[in-house]
């Protein structure tokens, strides 16, 4: 490259480089418009004004009944009953998952092995069979003797005393739920980098304080999300006990609207109790990743009040 060809740096104290400089502080950044994007963001908006405004003029929809059967008794008694089933079957998942997760990761191969047969039966099979299955253990077992192995029982229960209802739905909820629960927390466990394993042995903690304190708490970024997810097709999955006649909210709507015949009313009760039962665990989710993002490098999930405050503020920086 010649003298002749290389660019001349004009000092700032210059006529040229102050008209320069004064040039670019006049120039006014215009944020890119996205003109596509609002249009259909305002398409979406219109079809679902003009589909609420139909739902909601709608006389078929009985909206009057809804509200009657909003807080009925029986329907509150089914939803209490159906977030006892989810927190018993959650509760049994994860203690099982977690069990499950570690025996996968032993050195021992049988402990592997039975892992591996669990999470492949449970997870192999409709849940609804093995909530039948169950509830008919009785005709398999119609006694359960505890005693010493090989040796005269000491107590004899009626199995189909013990295997009500409620106990079938909890336990072929519980158990399914463990088989999917076991891959998530095994998953979450493989994130953590082996060589903090490596040191933690290294300083003389035990695998077993290894586990509580080094890798679940790191682990758990991982294991959250999903789970939450679980949480919720739990309380969805519970409506599948009717099939058993177990008393959660679909079977009490149903025990109504057959004698009434109100279907499509007692149906939308129904589907507000899981809309807002859903979104309270939605928040709740969100508050225990913010939790567990802490010293993370991936940033936490930001609240709805932030998504909101932070499209209004785009919102304004492109209104001209």
């Amino acid at each position: 490259m010649t003298p002749s060809n290389v660019p001349q740096l004009l000092p700032l104290g210059s006529p040229a480089g102050t008209a320069a400089t004064d040039q670019s502080r006049r120039t006014k950044v215009v944020p890119l418009r996205h003109a596509g994007r609002w249009v259909g963001g305002a398409i979406a908006f219109l079809l679902a004004a003009m589909t609420a405004r139909e739902i909601i003029s709608n006389p078929r929809f009985e909206w009057g009944v809804v509200g009657h059967y909003l807080a009925a008794g029986p329907i509150i008694r089914g939803l209490m009953t159906t977030l006892e089933l989810t927190a018993l079957a959650m509760l049994i998942g994860i203690v099982f998952g977690m069990v499950l997760a570690i025996m996968r990761l032993s050195e021992n191969p049988v402990s592997r092995a039975i892992a591996w047969l669990y999470i492949g039966l449970f997870r192999g099979t409709p849940v609804l069979v093995q909530l039948i299955f169950w509830f008919n253990l009785s005709a398999l077992f119609p006694h359960m003797a505890i005693g010493l192995p090989f040796g005269p029982p000491l107590l004899l229960v009626d199995v189909n005393a013990l295997i009500t209802p409620f106990a079938a739905a909890v336990l072929g909820l519980g158990l399914n739920e463990g088989a999917y629960m076991a891959e998530i927390v095994r998953s979450g466990i493989l994130s953590v980098s082996p060589g903090q394993r490596q040191a933690a042995g290294a300083l003389g903690l035990s695998r077993a304080q290894t586990m509580r304190r080094i890798v679940l708490p790191q682990a758990m970024r991982v294991i959250i999300p999903p789970t939450g997810n679980q949480v919720v097709g739990m309380l969805k999955m519970t409506s599948i006990v009717s099939v058993i006649a177990m008393s959660e909210l679909l079977y009490s709507a149903q025990a109504i609207y057959t004698q009434t015949y109100e279907t499509i009313p007692l149906l939308l009760v129904v589907s507000i109790w899981y809309l807002t039962v859903t979104s309270i665990l939605t928040v709740g989710q969100s508050f225990i990743e913010k939790r567990y993002a802490h010293g993370s490098a991936t940033p936490a999930p930001s609240s709805f009040s932030g998504r909101l405050r932070r499209n209004l503020i785009s919102f304004r920086s492109v209104t001209p």
